[in-house]
């Protein structure tokens, strides 16, 4: 079956989701403003609503492309690393926690850009982001199929807390011992087959 291309305004529209979901991780949710974002997209102010209702479903959108490229490039990176011979969950661990990171808040995980800011947004931002966290904790989860079901959840929070510390030291070897002083510990304690080879 072909796909059918985009229409102008279907484009015009992935340029504003692609725009926001870039702000929204360097500059948080209080950071997304409407002005910005269509300029930054190439458009004027006047055009956003005709794309969306309001700034908040803008929000919605954008956490969710954020989240689904933070998942792609980690699957990315998973299977590369596979083909030698490394675990989806250390792969996963190295992926998150890639010094890259540090550099920019442009990529990475949305949850660890915009964690402490989740519960104060709107309801409808406030259960995208609760899904953005629930989806964070099933890949997780997929990567660590032997390990008992909470685990999840100390992996994931050991994750995003591990990069936000990270960022705030900042892009140097202190920001970086951080993140491979968590990489290290995630892998000895939950790759399993890792551990099992020793």
């Amino acid at each position: 079956m072909s796909r059918t291309p985009n229409t102008r305004k279907e484009d015009t529209h992935e340029r504003i989701v692609d725009a926001a979901a870039r702000a929204i991780r360097r500059h948080g949710y209080a950071g997304v403003g409407v002005a910005e974002v269509m300029k930054e997209a190439g458009l004027t102010h006047g055009g956003f609503y005709a794309h969306f209702g309001s700034r908040d479903a803008l929000l919605v959108e954008a956490l969710e492309r954020a989240g689904r490229e933070s998942v792609e490039s980690v699957a990315r990176a998973a299977e590369r690393r596979s083909g030698q011979g490394v675990s989806t969950f250390r792969a996963l661990v190295e992926s998150y926690l890639a010094d890259k990171h540090l550099a920019s808040m442009d990529t990475g995980c949305p949850v660890a850009a915009l964690g402490s800011d989740m519960p104060r947004q709107s309801e409808a931002v406030r259960e995208a982001s609760a899904m953005r966290v629930r989806r964070l904790m099933a890949a997780v989860r997929k990567a660590m199929p032997e390990a008992p079901h909470a685990a999840a959840g100390v992996v994931a929070g050991t994750l995003v807390g591990s990069l936000q510390l990270g960022r705030a030291l900042g892009d140097n070897a202190e920001g970086r011992a951080v993140l491979s002083a968590a990489r290290k510990a995630l892998v000895r304690q939950y790759d399993l087959p890792a551990a099992a080879a020793h």
